[in-house]
């Protein structure tokens, strides 16, 4: 049997990976599938923290666009993450797997607060850690968070979590002829303007030396082939 290839990783899932083919909101179906992959490479031995976004019930960017003020916009999509950090701990629990619910706000009646020193604890503990609330401040992505994360708990990788199967050079979606990267560093991401995170997240990575794999959630097993060095995605580094 292979061996794992991380010790460490921070998992960054996207809120629109809850809601699998609804339109809006969470499917507990898909909840549980990604809960069970979790699982799978938790039992590896693996230290497991996750980061979610919160697109699937509010974007404080596109509400910012549509008039309401940048800094609550984002406060609001910050408790979105809350919400669906508290739907992922609960599809884990009932697998029998201990989580911490950390945030960067005071929700103190649902989560404890982000602390370094409390997270690491809970990781070497076997606990699976899930950071809420972005950073705690307006203006940066739950991406940046991520980075922001893994470079404080020591993380030996970034999992970006998404719905294709690695960066490519255009949307594979609407083109056909898009080039997928099986390989890129950091400056061509930068300069290419690739979607593989924002730019801050990108950069905080570049600076710290952490790689990132971009690859597919939707297809089971993914997340344990990643943890096992197989060449699947697209790696940044």
């Amino acid at each position: 049997m292979k061996k794992p290839v991380y010790k460490r990783v921070v998992l960054k899932l996207s809120g629109e990976a809850l809601q699998g083919d609804l339109g809006y909101g969470v499917d507990p179906k898909v909840a549980s599938s990604i809960a069970e992959q979790i699982r799978e490479i938790h039992k590896l031995g693996i230290d497991v923290a996750c980061v979610i976004g919160g697109g699937n019930i509010f974007r404080g960017i596109q509400a910012a666009r549509a008039g309401i003020d940048r800094s609550t916009a984002d406060y609001i999509g910050m408790l979105a993450t809350v919400m669906n950090s508290m739907v992922l701990q609960d599809a884990l629990e009932k697998l029998g797997v201990h989580t911490r619910v950390q945030s960067a706000l005071e929700i103190k009646e649902l989560a404890e607060p982000y602390i370094r020193r409390r997270a690491m604890r809970h990781l070497e503990k076997q606990r699976i850690v899930l950071f809420a609330a972005g950073t705690g401040n307006p203006y940066f992505t739950t991406d940046t968070a991520a980075a922001l994360r893994a470079i404080e708990i020591g993380a030996d990788v970034i999992l970006k979590a998404t719905k294709v199967d690695g960066v490519y050079d255009k949307d594979p979606v609407k083109f056909k002829n898009a080039k997928k990267y099986d390989q890129l560093n950091y400056l061509e991401v930068l300069k290419e303007r690739l979607q593989v995170m924002d730019a801050t997240a990108v950069s905080l990575c570049m600076d710290n030396k952490l790689p990132i794999v971009v690859f597919n959630l939707t297809r089971p097993g993914n997340i344990r082939r990643v943890i096992l060095g197989e060449n699947i995605g697209t790696r940044v580094s």
